[in-house]
């Protein structure tokens, strides 16, 4: 696949409400191409609703959402399909698709309701199999696969469709710590090639490992936007999940590892 160019994402004031419940709160921020951007915030933070905003399921309240300088409402279903592909979860549930056609899949997203994938198409669809290095499974059952391997067929799909900017919903839930990793490294090889990659994670040090700028919800708002090491700190990821966390600066290799902080967490609740 060749390496994406994109002006980018912004997201100014964006507010939404689901009946009376304030969910987010005049929330912004803004990203170029070649960024992966980790989303961080606890449980109800409004993450997935930011994520269905994006993509169009959920109708603008207050706010804008601009999409290389435009409007996402100014853009069609098949224009959005364009210049976003959404990653979701793997469900439990029996696919009796070939991984070859799960990923064929994606370069459907913006055709005609009677159009069929050619030659183009089946070779993105091999393109995106080799970037994502499973080319060997390109046979077999999407269903026989292990979650991790799974996770990276929907990840290919994302990439057949060639949209520049990708949203990954908790790519690594459920996943086993290996899979996790092999997970995060293709959504930083992603991210080096030129993709704007969102991505949610319940786990802070995610973002230290793996992402450029970090969105931390909390409030219903941007608590915190930019370079995890510059904005988040102990005080606040501890309020934010309401325990205690400590974050330790590694002297040789200035990587930060976060941890709870367990005589506080023990002392409070003696």
């Amino acid at each position: 696949m060749s390496e994406k160019m994109t002006k980018g994402l912004e997201v100014c004031d964006l507010s939404f409400r689901y009946r009376t419940d304030d969910v987010l709160n005049h929330l912004s921020f803004q990203s170029a191409g070649g960024r992966a951007i980790g989303v961080l915030g606890a449980n109800g933070a409004g993450k997935s609703t930011l994520f269905k905003l994006m993509l169009g399921l959920l109708p603008l309240q207050q706010g804008t959402i601009l999409v290389n300088d435009t409007p996402i409402g100014d853009l069609s279903v098949r224009e959005r399909a364009r210049e976003m592909a959404y990653i979701p979860q793997v469900q439990p549930g029996s696919f009796q698709f070939s991984v070859f056609d799960i990923v064929l899949m994606g370069t459907t997203a913006s055709f005609g309701l009677l159009a069929q994938p050619g030659k183009k198409e089946k070779e993105q669809t091999e393109a995106a199999l080799r970037l994502l290095q499973i080319e060997r499974f390109r046979d077999r059952p999407f269903d026989q696969l292990s979650g991790g391997e799974q996770q990276l067929v929907l990840i290919a799909r994302a990439v057949a469709q060639d949209a520049p900017i990708l949203i990954m919903d908790e790519p690594c839930a459920s996943l086993d710590y290996g899979n996790q990793i092999r997970v995060l490294e293709e959504i930083r090889s992603l991210a080096d090639r030129g993709y704007l990659v969102l991505f949610s994670t319940h786990n802070p040090q995610h973002v230290f490992l793996y992402a450029d700028d970090v969105l931390l919800i909390s409030g219903h708002t941007a608590r915190a936007f930019g370079a995890p090491y510059d904005v988040l700190s102990e005080s606040l990821l501890s309020h934010v999940y309401g325990v205690p966390i400590r974050l330790e600066e590694s002297a040789r290799t200035g990587e930060v590892t976060v941890m709870p902080d367990f005589p506080k967490i023990r002392n409070s609740s003696v």
